[in-house]
């Protein structure tokens, strides 16, 4: 494995550094180092904040990398931040590479910024929840990109999603990193295309840092695994034909998906690209890689998960109702984030309770870490959902009666799903630096295998 000797200089972190602390030292590193880095603003967000771009180096070759594709995944704007110092101040790690590197720290400027009250301190799943912000999917920059494929027809990528687009076009990057996370699990990676040389290397890189590989339930139902928790990319053409077998032919798999395709299939389109995503989580339990057999089916684990979700589906739906006409500005990012949630989620629901009763391959026993994805994972993910309902309820709290019973509903789900959650977990959070150390040598790995690929 290459790089390892990098791990020694990244630093302990303590905390997530916010969408100004990042401005702030890309301008100074660029200042400061003014014959190898170059920045310069590529675009603005919706909320009008400045998109800056670091350029490094002077290779033949492109490499683009962007953290904060969501805006509650700020692992890959640390590492981004680490790894632009390093080259600029490294000029051996910057030789051994032939590529200008452009950096975006973090493409969604706006949603981050929703994420900061969480920052400095992501030890606790409790604060973590009661912080949380991720938008919807039509609004989500790694989902927005133009896409034609059978009825499903997006053009109105985010302002976001068309710098994004505009490097992609001018640059046509050999390698691109969009730097996700997770919240709970183990680490897995998505690339492009099968490149076994390397799966040795993304295997044993987590346990390094005593990381695990996720051997759970995959991300979505119809991913193509290459290797032990190593996936091919997807694009939103893979999302519509699972919808349109799940769903029945009475239903529009477009009208469910309402957003566009992804950072991979649209680079795809446009240049020769190799891409990589390495998922990271923040907080770490020991039955995330267990895999002995457990007592149930995966099909009876998939039913559980499905209603628990249904359960949470309700309770949503029930105070959205009740909500609905106190609604100060429905332009607010959480409001746009339940109203695409009742428009989209039945069907959803539907899709997935169609799959659990067709899919022949859940009639096996489940794995002890399938089980704890389906029982316990998914209810840490829909803790998330109520944190963004009570930030929603907060912001139209006038004080009445009725704002202070729609409240009190919404803590009180918030504060049961965290005691379920606090009682049946025994987590920890994983510390910044391994997390940012796996993603770095992970992208560095690949980009160099990338490079002595098509020089030869």
């Amino acid at each position: 494995m290459e790089f390892t000797r990098l791990i020694d200089t990244v630093p302990d972190y303590k905390r997530f550094f916010t969408v100004e602390e990042m401005d702030e030292r890309s301008l100074a590193l660029a200042e400061k180092y003014p014959e190898k880095v170059k920045v310069y603003q590529a675009g603005k967000s919706r909320g009008g904040h400045p998109i800056y771009v670091l350029e490094i180096g002077k290779g033949t070759k492109n490499a683009l990398l962007f953290g904060c594709p969501h805006p509650n995944e700020p692992i890959g704007a640390m590492m981004l931040d680490y790894l632009s110092e390093r080259l600029a101040t490294d000029d051996e790690l910057l030789n051994e590479f032939d590529y200008t590197w452009h950096m975006i720290k973090v493409i969604d400027v706006d949603g981050t910024k929703l994420n900061e009250g969480w920052f400095n301190d992501s030890s606790s799943i409790r604060k973590y929840a009661a912080n949380f912000y991720r938008p919807p999917g039509h609004e989500q920059v790694e989902w927005t990109f133009p896409v034609d494929y059978k009825t499903l027809h997006f053009h109105s990528p985010m302002p976001e999603t068309e710098v994004l687009m505009k490097l992609m076009d001018d640059k046509k990057p050999e390698f691109m990193y969009s730097l996700h996370n997770s919240g709970f699990g183990g680490v897995y990676y998505y690339i492009s295309d099968a490149v076994p040389e390397l799966y040795e290397v993304f295997s044993s890189l987590p346990g390094i840092f005593s990381l695990p590989l996720n051997l759970g339930e995959p991300e979505a139902p119809f991913l193509e695994e290459l290797a032990p928790a190593i996936f091919k990319l997807f694009g939103m053409a893979q999302e519509y034909d699972y919808l349109e077998k799940n769903l029945g032919p009475d239903k529009d798999p477009a009208s469910v998906i309402k957003a566009g395709t992804s950072s991979d299939d649209y680079a795809s389109s446009v240049a020769n690209t190799f891409a990589l995503v390495c998922e990271m989580p923040y907080y770490y339990d020991p039955r995330v890689e267990d895999q002995s057999e457990a007592e149930i089916t995966r099909k009876e684990a998939q039913r559980f998960n499905y209603e628990k979700s249904l359960e949470s589906f309700s309770f949503v739906k029930e105070i959205m109702s009740s909500l609905e006409p106190e609604i100060k500005d429905r332009n607010s990012p959480f409001y746009r984030v339940f109203k695409s949630a009742l428009e989209t989620y039945p069907d959803q629901l539907q899709a997935q309770k169609n799959w659990i009763e067709s899919d022949q391959t859940l009639e096996r026993k489940a794995k002890k870490a399938e089980v704890f994805d389906n029982k316990i994972v998914s209810q840490f993910y829909q803790s998330l959902m109520l944190g963004m309902l009570r930030r929603l309820v907060a912001e139209n709290n006038d004080g009445s009666e009725k704002m202070k019973a729609i409240s009190n509903m919404t803590d009180e789900a918030f504060e049961r799903k965290m005691e379920y959650l606090e009682e049946n977990l025994d987590y920890k959070a994983i510390p910044i630096k391994s997390l940012v150390s796996v993603q770095l040598l992970a992208g560095l790995n690949l980009a160099y295998y990338l490079q002595g690929k098509s020089d030869k």
